[in-house]
């Protein structure tokens, strides 16, 4: 564990250090973020601020798992092999939520702040999570299931592999979905990951736990530059990168079905999305007039209408993410 927290610092040193730089080359190739016109007012002074802040975490966990395994990954040891499951997941989701911001702030349809198509977003999310399931099913030869109170695991068999990709591609947009507030998605993705990575402690497995610190070390120098007001939005290159690893990170313990709980505000974003998209849909089949269940989705939207300051939302999302990690760890260990 040692080694882990210390790889953690060195994580956050190493990203921190060049945010500012980023931050300046993004304001000088015009890569602000556009804000969406339906979102909420308050929002549009955040137009233009610096995005693609994913690659502030991205790369300094590439580089530091790299090096530091480099032994393993030419020996095709178990930990190379599986190691570099996250990595992959980290590096295809970045590269993709990078077109998908490219698009949104210079694309065909950037006066509107959208990015690729969802169609399209959405084959190529499955085309990585169908890769990484595949390699966790039969490179690392994971599926089981294990559930908190049973000390033997669940083996599912072939059923693994959709449930693995479901996971990835959930986790991914929930994530997704949470980032719309200064520090909201970077703060919940750091206390999943440190809840996890001290249940892959528990487990034994040391190398997932130095990779959980690494990325949490990382994601914290990025809030150093997203605290309220931000000077720079991880955008869908961090956020579905972060989400999707958070999921193989889950996969890797066993520990998958902990994952609500872990990530119990990344649930409510993304079901908070599901329910008023739903719920508009069936009352206007239903009334002829579609029919809001929030005031408006994502979850954290509806409390900044109801009156919530964008800080209050945020500390107090993060307060219930650190009492979810708190529970997830607990159910881990009985």
């Amino acid at each position: 564990m040692s080694y882990s927290l210390t790889l953690g610092t060195v994580a956050f040193l190493l990203a921190v250090g060049w945010g500012t730089p980023l931050i300046k080359y993004l304001r000088r190739a015009h890569l602000g973020k556009r804000i969406r016109i339906d979102g909420p007012k308050a929002h549009q002074v955040k137009m233009g601020t610096p995005t693609m802040g994913g690659l502030m975490i991205i790369i300094p966990v590439l580089l530091i798992t790299i090096i530091l395994n480099i032994a393993n990954f030419l020996g095709h040891t178990y930990i190379g092999q599986s190691v570099l499951v996250p990595l992959f997941v980290m590096v295809g989701f970045g590269i993709l939520g990078m077109l998908d911001d490219w698009e949104g702030i210079l694309g065909k349809n950037a006066s509107r702040g959208e990015g690729l198509s969802p169609r399209t977003k959405f084959a190529l999310q499955c085309v990585i999570a169908f890769v990484a399931a595949g390699a966790l099913y039969w490179m690392a030869n994971l599926h089981s299931l294990a559930v908190p109170g049973i000390p033997s695991k669940f083996n599912i068999g072939i059923f693994y592999l959709p449930v693995a990709i479901f996971i990835i591609l959930g986790t991914s947009n929930a994530v997704n979905l949470t980032d719309g507030l200064d520090g909201l998605a970077g703060s919940n993705a750091a206390i999943a990951f440190t809840a996890y990575g001290v249940i892959a402690y528990l487990q034994g497995q040391v190398w997932l736990v130095a990779f959980c610190f690494t990325v949490v070390g990382a994601v914290m120098a990025f809030l150093w530059y997203n605290a309220y007001p931000a000077d720079l939005f991880m955008g869908d290159t961090g956020s579905q990168s972060l989400g999707a690893t958070l999921g193989v990170v889950a996969l890797l313990t066993g520990q998958w079905l902990l994952l609500p709980v872990v990530g119990a505000i990344f649930v409510a974003e993304a079901l908070s999305v599901i329910l008023q998209v739903g719920w508009f849909k069936l009352t206007r089949r239903l009334y002829g007039e579609g029919r809001r269940l929030f005031r408006m989705s994502p979850l954290h939207h509806h409390f900044e209408l109801l009156g919530w300051s964008e800080t209050q939302v945020t500390q107090r999302f993060w307060l219930i993410g650190i009492l979810s990690a708190m529970l997830g760890i607990a159910l881990a260990l009985i």
